[in-house]
């Protein structure tokens, strides 16, 4: 069984979930994608940084950083970093927060200092709904002088997210849609 078969079984089994549920966006939905329940899983933790590293890597783009907001792209971005390092390309990991740090540096984004400015980075979501969250942290990262080149995502449910990147100037590429889910 090949990579991205064998990460969509265990999506379904761990992630998927049917009921009534409120999503980040607001909305009410039937079905709610715990991502974080494969992604901290050791299997379905390496096989999404072995498919982002994948799709990073053929892209044109040299890529020096990737992150995403705190919590449900933690393990993402760590998993990309760790597969980068294995393969001899280190991709820098950095997280988002969601609001600054209270004390310290007051950090929005932790890890940037191994970044130089400019840098190009990539940034990565477990599922993408209305994109807003995605727009937020590309917003978020671009005001701390990094350079947003590409916007990666586990799930697109498919409401409206893509369309909203796209209007953002931002062309998002997944690895699976709702239905390759869901059915």
């Amino acid at each position: 069984m090949d990579q991205k078969s064998r990460l969509r079984e265990i999506l379904k089994e761990k992630s998927y979930e049917e009921g009534n549920f409120v999503l980040a966006s607001g909305k009410t939905s039937n079905f709610y994608l715990d991502c974080r329940e494969t992604s901290l899983d050791a299997e379905g933790g390496y096989l999404i940084g072995r498919i982002f590293y994948r799709m990073i890597r053929e892209s044109s783009l040299h890529i020096a950083g990737v992150g995403g907001m705190t919590l449900g792209a933690d393990p993402l971005v760590c998993a990309v970093s760790l597969i980068s390092y294995l393969e001899k390309t280190p991709i820098t990991a950095f997280i988002v927060r969601k609001e600054p740090k209270k004390y310290g540096k007051g950090l929005w984004i932790e890890g940037k200092g191994n970044l130089k400015k400019g840098a190009p980075v990539a940034i990565v979501e477990d599922v993408v709904t209305t994109g807003g969250t995605l727009i937020k942290v590309i917003d978020r990262v671009r005001s701390e002088d990094l350079d947003v080149k590409m916007v990666l995502s586990l799930v697109d449910r498919e409401e409206g997210g893509r369309e909203a990147l796209t209007k953002a100037g931002f062309d998002l590429k997944t690895i699976f849609t709702l239905k390759d889910i869901a059915h």
